[in-house]
């Protein structure tokens, strides 16, 4: 179980995440809801999209049990169906973890109905449940993930210790820049690390730009390794989250006003982008690395790349070289290079 805090050790560790909005993109799950039903209707896509994040360098295989928890079901009427998600999720992780050698993840995230210490039991139930199942699937270890509440990330983080196993444990921090209860990502972090995180960071929400300078006060605020997973679009100071974000030129008024989460193509990070911020992520400190909600492998083989390796998806990774227009190959015709400038 310590595999995890060991490979830590000797290096960085590429995550891969966003399967809500890949599966989405692909027509597998629908946006709004976000539940992982496609675990049990198309498991084959699933298990298809983890051999491609690994194809492109990610050391992990994260179960899709994101959402898959009580509240979320039952808001769309599959309450039953919560054990046969969360074990069909696990059983694809698992597979996948055992043909391609990478790290085997469970999931929990936000409840999306702490409202405080009331909340607490019905909260800790669901986590509970959830990391049952991991455990019993044999994860290396649990990531509980997209928390606004530093309450709710707290009790997660119990709840993934009692059960004996490792906890990468993060936030999301929205527009205020804060937890909601008020405190700052910094002081957050060092309160799950107090509770037994063995892994603290942010994820999601916030791009590249501005989970940089959060990520680099957390470094600072903790001992143990820091996570840090951007969503891959370009946020900026005025609209520091994918959720801020807006889009004066769509032709819907309604999409222009807010563009999350089915309209963020014109903000969408390139490769070069994402192998940016893994760079300057590496440089403050930061070695659990991913793309969240948003990511698609050629982000991930950019992370990888950027680390310096080659993951098998490097084999295509581009060469303009061999452009007939834009290449430089000295085969090539000139008569297309110099009618380039027209193109």
């Amino acid at each position: 179980m310590a595999e995890l805090l060991e490979r830590l050790a000797r290096g960085p560790v590429i995550c891969a995440e966003g399967y809500l909005f890949e599966l989405e993109r692909r027509g597998y799950l629908q946006a709004g809801g976000f539940v992982p039903e496609v675990v049990l209707e198309h498991p084959e896509k699933v298990a298809e999209l983890h051999r491609e994040f690994v194809h492109a360098g990610s050391d992990v295989v994260e179960a899709f049990t994101y959402y898959a928890h009580r509240e979320k079901l039952r808001i769309i009427g599959r309450e039953d169906d919560l054990e046969r998600i969360n074990r069909g999720a696990l059983e694809i992780a698992r597979g996948i973890g055992d043909e391609s050698g990478a790290l085997v993840a469970g999931n929990v995230c936000n409840t999306n109905v702490w409202a405080g210490e009331e909340s607490r039991d019905a909260v800790r139930a669901m986590f509970e449940e959830q990391v049952a199942w991991a455990a019993e699937a044999g994860v290396d270890f649990v990531i509980g993930e997209t928390f606004s509440w530093l309450g709710e990330a707290l009790v997660a983080t119990e709840v993934i210790k009692a059960a004996g196993l490792t906890a990468v444990v993060t936030l999301t921090v929205h527009r205020h820049g804060n937890a909601r209860e008020g405190a700052s990502p910094a002081e957050a972090c060092r309160q799950l690390e107090a509770a037994g995180a063995d892994v603290v960071g942010i994820n999601c929400g916030r791009g590249p730009a501005t989970i940089l300078p959060m990520l680099e006060e957390v470094r600072a605020a903790v001992s143990v390794p820091v996570a840090g997973l951007p969503v891959p679009y370009r946020t900026t100071e005025s609209n520091p989250t994918f959720h801020s974000l807006r889009d004066p030129g769509a032709p819907d008024p309604a999409i222009a006003e807010r563009p999350f989460p089915i309209a963020l193509e014109p903000f969408t990070c390139s490769r070069f982008e994402i192998a940016d911020f893994t760079r300057a992520a590496q440089e403050i400190g930061v070695d659990y690395l991913g793309v969240c909600c948003g990511a698609a492998p050629h982000h991930i083989r950019a992370m990888a790349e950027a680390l310096g390796r080659t993951p098998p998806a490097s084999r295509y990774t581009a060469d303009m070289s061999k452009h007939y227009a834009f290449g430089s190959d000295p085969s090539l015709q000139s008569a297309n290079q110099e009618y380039a400038e027209r193109m």
